[in-house]
């Protein structure tokens, strides 16, 4: 439709001169970038009409059962009456706000108002109404038992033949899932970005600490002055702050490596229930229901650990004046809820976290999980606590659930599956079980690093560890390497410029020498393992910053074949894609 088309009028009944009704067609001055149901836009339909009768008594027409049956909810409001009250409502609007005919009928609109009603959305709908102007927008509404609600409303003004303003004309209708499934869409691609991003970044912020943490190693062995131990003991611990943190934010963005077993929730939880007592200090009364014999969930216990601190320390903040703190587990089965949780149906094993304290805000809780999102003061929290808890629980094909009420306390549970078949079979070894501080014995470790500094560390830990050490930049150096001199083990950067990465070269040597041994490392986590398809199943992998004890371990084991190294055959725990 044209400027010049749009504003001429349009008849039905013979138009309001004939005893019908005229109206102007809305053509494309309502563009307010909402969908209506046909799915195209709003052109045809009229934004402004004038009338021939106005009685709303006569109610014995079609047209008057038509708009009883829709089921889009319609008013019509009176401006010539004081503050412009409802003078009809069809049966669809009382259905979707729940009032009776009663109890709408001569009240403002501004009852559906609440709490996080845009105010500048409503200014909009009374500058219309001043204006008689139609107008078309989206506005958070309230039902009558307090339920918010999505309203997309479209109203328009009604005239009678002498120009006379007699009605406001409003038709509505409920997007909450829409506008749901968008933000959950923006949250999401928020969500991957800030993976991306954190995914990007922590591989060279992991080579950093590596080579901050290795000098430290070396210089905190060379000083004996009291004064200059301590500096660098401060900085060693900042440093590996940093590391915790980058772990936090891989967890996070559902980077981290998992290394899932069989646990037993309530064992593990009475396992560590010391360190939740110190951490939440004298004020805040800590109690444990946990349920025994519950079925084993297959889960890392460390980053399992990770969360449930994370969660206990948020819940002993939000009771600053003290408080009482409840560790409970539960078994649960999921199964025409499990959609409505996004989660399969199965068993699932519940820890729930419940405190006391001052509670959230619908708005702060729907922002509990975002990374660097905090209440807490400036120092008092980085704001990644409840963002690990959500990546972990992700990643190990569970979920975090959050119910808060301000000034009632706050629950979380963290869901975790009970695994079926020969998933649930698997031994519980315990990783830390018979290994000590291992020397080597002169074998020979071709070291493959493209960062100098980091090669120079790694080269320095194993030299001091009693290997022959050499060094290679790239893959296609180690290559050269490994033809003239005879390797014992080869020890591989896993992201890599060149010709190849660090699992191509692990490949290429597993297939050239099948007798050298492989461990590779990284600052990011084992995805590019995965990746490098059934060659690179089984390979060792450890994570920088590394200190001189861990590298001497994985070497040792990696070397001698101990089974407390061997990597599990790719499974469903690996790092989901956001």
């Amino acid at each position: 439709m044209s400027d010049d088309d749009k504003d001429i009028p349009e008849h039905e009944g013979g138009g309001a001169a004939g005893g019908g009704a005229s109206g102007i067609p809305a053509g494309d001055l309502l563009s307010d970038e909402t969908t209506p149901l046909s799915g195209l836009p709003h052109r045809r339909h009229w934004r402004e009409s004038t009338i021939s009768d106005d009685d709303l008594t006569d109610r014995g027409g079609v047209f008057f059962a038509a708009v009883e049956m829709t089921r889009m909810p319609m008013i019509l409001t009176d401006p010539r009456q004081d503050d412009n009250p409802i003078v009809f409502a069809n049966k669809a609007f009382l259905d979707l706000t729940g009032y009776e005919d009663d109890e709408v009928m001569g009240r403002n609109c501004r009852f559906l108002q609440g709490a996080r009603t845009d105010r500048a959305m409503v200014a909009e709908l009374r500058e219309a109404v001043t204006l008689q102007r139609p107008i078309s927008l989206e506005i958070l509404n309230y039902k009558r038992d307090g339920t918010p609600f999505w309203n997309a409303i479209f109203m328009g003004p009604v005239y009678g033949l002498d120009g006379e303003l007699l009605y406001f004309f409003a038709s509505q209708l409920d997007v909450s899932r829409r506008r749901e499934a968008e933000e959950s869409h923006r949250q999401a691609q928020k969500m991957e970005a800030v993976g991306q991003l954190t995914a990007g970044i922590a591989h060279d912020f992991n080579n950093l600490l590596q080579i901050v943490t290795g000098n430290h190693e070396y210089l905190l062995a060379d000083l004996e002055a009291p004064e200059h131990r301590r500096r660098l003991e401060s900085a060693q611990a900042a440093a590996e702050r940093a590391s915790r943190l980058t772990k936090q934010l891989l967890a996070f963005a559902r980077k981290t490596r998992l290394d899932p077993k069989p646990v037993d929730v309530s064992q593990a939880v009475m396992g560590f229930s010391e360190l939740l007592e110190a951490s939440v200090g004298p004020l805040v009364d800590l109690r444990l229901n946990l349920k025994t014999k519950l079925p084993a969930c297959l889960v890392d216990l460390t980053h399992l650990e990770t969360a449930l601190l994370n969660a206990v320390v948020n819940a002993r903040d939000a009771m600053p004046r003290g408080g009482e703190l409840v560790i409970s587990t539960d078994l649960v089965h999921l199964n025409g809820d499990a959609d409505a949780r996004e989660l399969p149906s199965g068993d699932y094993v519940i820890i729930s976290v419940t405190d006391s304290g001052v509670g959230m805000s619908a708005d702060v809780l729907a922002r509990a999980t975002e990374p660097f999102f905090t209440t807490k003061g400036v120092g008092r929290g980085t704001g990644l606590g409840l963002a690990q808890v959500h990546g972990f629980l992700q990643q190990s094909r569970g979920r975090l659930e959050i119910e808060s009420t301000i000034g009632s306390g706050t629950t979380l549970r963290l869901l975790l599956p009970v695994p079926s078949g020969e998933e649930g079979q698997r031994p519980n070894i315990d990783q830390a079980a018979g290994i000590g501080y291992m020397r080597g014995a002169g074998e020979t470790v071709l070291v493959v690093e493209d960062s100098e500094d980091v090669r120079v560390i790694a080269c320095d830990y194993l030299e001091d560890l009693g290997y022959n050490v050499i060094a290679a930049e790239d893959a296609d150096a180690a290559l050269r390497i490994m033809a003239d001199s005879n390797i014992d083990l080869l020890f591989t950067d896993l992201m890599m410029p060149g010709s190849m990465n660090g699992v191509a070269l692990a490949a290429e040597v597993q297939s050239r020498y099948p007798d050298t041994k492989i461990l590779l490392t990284t600052g990011y986590n084992d995805d590019l393992a995965r990746q490098g398809g059934s060659n690179a199943d089984g390979l060792n992998v450890v994570g920088k910053p590394y200190r001189r004890a861990e590298l001497a371990d994985r070497i040792y084991n990696a070397l001698h074949g101990n089974h407390l190294t061997e990597r599990r055959k790719h499974s469903d725990f690996g790092a989901a894609e956001a």
